[in-house]
């Protein structure tokens, strides 16, 4: 009995994980930029996307030149807003991507 009660616990946490993921995912929007070259550059950006009122926080990647923007929940961030602040700050988008 135990054995299938761990096995159906188990079984359980493998199905709702992707369930988490997309739910935590779905407030979150990637965004590839290239010109990002210094510590300066991500300070900008994070300064002027973390600002806004629909964020809740930012990750910026200069290595791979990623953007993650986290969303407060039930906010949106529309894809030409989020090209127009980005390229206002002297950087060039070349994807935007929502969810993980």
């Amino acid at each position: 009995m135990k054995t299938l009660a761990t096995i159906l616990t188990v079984t359980v946490m493998f199905i709702s994980t992707p369930i988490f993921a997309a739910e935590e995912c779905k407030d979150t929007v990637n965004v590839k930029v290239s010109g990002l070259v210094c510590d300066f550059c991500a300070r900008a950006l994070e300064k002027v996307i973390g600002g806004r009122e629909e964020v809740s926080g930012i990750k910026v990647d200069l290595d791979n030149g990623d953007v993650r923007i986290n969303l407060k929940p039930g906010k949106t961030l529309d894809d030409e807003t989020v090209k127009k602040l980005v390229t206002d700050s002297g950087y060039n988008v070349t994807a935007i991507n929502k969810g993980c």
